[in-house]
């Protein structure tokens, strides 16, 4: 059975370690902050000017001053600061931000990201993320793996404006956990629980590595 939003920020949570500094990007990697793990030390940032993001707050507690950079509001934990954005983006491109977690609209096989603007639509920019892309230590995408019509998200190459080139090292889908290898390809890690590997192969354009038996993921 594919995952849900939540299945995917769920496994994406695992790739959390303790002391790390996480950059979430709207969408799907928000709700990363819902699954980091008990007891682990992690401080998620958010590039409108916030250190230390908790969990979504219920609606008891919602305070509409506290927004992430995707205008979603916000919960605080303990030691949380609040600051400029120009602080944010020092932060940033000093290269103090151990993983980046986006979303996309495509990734191609050699690790190239489209995850600002489709021609025709009307956009602001690609905000944050073409200064996280270009500086971030490790860069793994949220996204789902198809598009709404069944076409594959994972490309050959990209066909929408690109945000960053060669920076993508892993991709978690509906459908499982891929790797962007050096050589270009995406090297599958993972299977979502019930998926079949055939299925993955069905819905990927971008070449597809196998290299062993292909678990299912584990939460």
């Amino acid at each position: 059975m594919a995952l849900d939003k939540n299945g995917i920020a769920q496994r994406i949570a695992k790739e959390l370690k303790d002391g790390y500094y996480v950059n979430l990007g709207i969408g799907i990697p928000t709700l990363v902050a819902n699954y980091i793990p008990e007891g682990m030390d992690v401080v998620l940032q958010s590039e409108n000017g916030l250190l230390g993001i908790g969990p979504f707050p219920t609606e008891e507690n919602v305070d509409a001053d506290l927004i992430n950079a995707g205008k979603q509001t916000i919960s605080m934990v303990d030691g949380s600061v609040l600051f400029s954005s120009a602080d944010s983006f020092g932060m940033i491109r000093g290269g103090h931000i151990d993983l980046t977690i986006l979303g996309a609209m495509e990734v191609s096989e050699n690790g190239d990201i489209a995850n600002w603007k489709i021609p025709g639509k009307m956009v602001k920019g690609m905000g944050g993320a073409m200064d996280l892309v270009a500086s971030a230590k490790n860069i793994i995408v949220a996204m789902r793996h198809v598009d709404k019509y069944g076409k594959s998200k994972l490309l050959p190459e990209c066909s929408l404006p690109l945000t960053g080139v060669n920076c993508v090292k892993k991709i978690v889908t509906e459908l499982g956990v891929f790797e962007v290898v050096p050589e270009g390809g995406f090297k599958v890690l993972e299977r979502a629980p019930g998926v079949s590997l055939e299925e993955i192969k069905n819905s990927t354009a971008g070449k597809l590595i196998v290299e062993e038996e292909i678990p299912e993921m584990a939460f």
